[in-house]
């Protein structure tokens, strides 16, 4: 942690309850009870001020540095971005906006106190996911999946209440909501790569936050089969196969969805080269899913073949005496063919068969 001291300045959430777990913290979040730009706003080392949140980012010992003013918050529009109210509240009604009790820890950067309003240190020793209110997950649905995150990252469950809170919201989900915030949150659940957490979402129905209809998920351990071909959208392997209509996907998403709709609905024979240009100029995570839900033993026989590849060129093919064409594509494939059959042959075992392909005698 940074060592910025001041009494009214706290370590709030994330890094509070890594500490508490023993657990390295990728962030450093810190509120101060106040107005956080009157306190930091005029100091050479504030880079950017966030006038309706009531933030500042710091440089420090060339670190860049969030500060929150304590706020208070209400949903206006359920589902969406709250509106925030009451810059520079008192500490304890800061930590009651947020999520789970296990995340409205404070921490003092002055004496170490730990500051604990909601019930979280028992929760976190308890192992127990609980919201502080009843109507946290009407104003956010994202907190379902955050707590599907969370138990799959530190090994706790929802208490009886939160449970009970979250089965009753998916009964009856309102679906005007962030779909933004719906994807930053199954981007980071899925990212973990756990079975478990797709197990979960489907075994606790969270997948109706995208969908009315009712999904019976494929039989596969995705996580394994993420270990072996490793990608980087590891979600869209989790999640690309469902409808994800409602998302905001980038052109490289899109992609992946579109490639694999092209695999799922064409018909492959089991015969290398029909194997090999049916998916070699599809996406890696569009081959894994339709591993996982069309054919695993077609594409996994991809993987296996991807990396032939035939020497000659177009160069080649003029230095022999033929003229560019069409029939240079054809000749290329005739030649893959017999190099997928026999993947040692060399670059002049190559031009022979370009030469019969064209009925040229040495």
């Amino acid at each position: 942690m940074l060592t910025l001291k001041d009494e009214n300045l706290y370590y709030i959430g994330g890094v509070v309850r890594d500490e508490i777990l023993g657990l390295e913290s990728f962030d450093t979040d810190l509120t101060y009870q106040g107005n956080a730009i009157e306190k930091f706003g005029d100091l050479p080392e504030c880079i950017k001020i966030n006038e309706p949140f009531g933030t500042v980012r710091l440089s420090i010992d060339n670190k860049e540095l969030d500060i929150a003013s304590t706020r208070d918050e209400f949903y206006e529009k359920k589902g969406h971005l709250p509106t925030v109210i009451n810059i520079g509240c008192n500490l304890e009604q800061d930590v009651k906006r947020r999520d789970f009790t296990i995340n409205s820890l404070a921490k003092s950067t002055l004496t170490g106190e730990i500051i604990d309003y909601t019930g979280g240190l028992i929760d976190i020793k308890n192992k127990v996911l609980r919201v502080l209110h009843d109507k946290s997950f009407e104003d956010d649905p994202t907190r379902i999946i955050r707590g599907l995150k969370f138990a799959v990252r530190f090994g706790f469950n929802l208490d009886k209440k939160t449970k009970f809170l979250q089965e009753k919201y998916l009964q009856n989900i309102n679906y005007d909501m962030s779909y933004k915030r719906v994807k930053k949150e199954l981007i980071e659940t899925f990212n973990l790569n756990s079975q478990k957490a797709f197990d979960e979402f489907f075994n606790q129905k969270i997948y109706k936050l995208l969908t009315t209809n009712e999904i019976i998920p494929p039989k596969y351990n995705i996580e394994k089969l993420i270990n072996n071909f490793p990608v980087d959208n590891i979600w869209m392997v989790y999640l690309g196969w469902m409808n994800l209509d409602k998302l905001p996907l980038t052109r490289e998403e899109q992609k992946i969805i579109d490639d694999y709709n092209i695999l799922k609905n064409t018909t492959i024979k089991n015969d290398d080269f029909m194997i090999y240009k049916t998916f070699f100029d599809k996406t890696k995570e569009s081959i894994l899913l339709y591993i996982i839900t069309t054919n695993t033993d077609y594409g996994l026989r991809f993987f296996e073949i991807k990396d032939i590849k035939i020497s000659i060129t177009g160069d080649d093919l003029k230095n022999l005496g033929i003229n560019p064409s069409k029939k240079y594509s054809d000749c290329f494939d005739f030649v893959l063919k017999q190099k997928l059959e026999n993947p040692k042959i060399s670059k002049s075992d190559e031009l022979k068969f370009a030469k019969d392909f064209f009925n040229l005698k040495d």
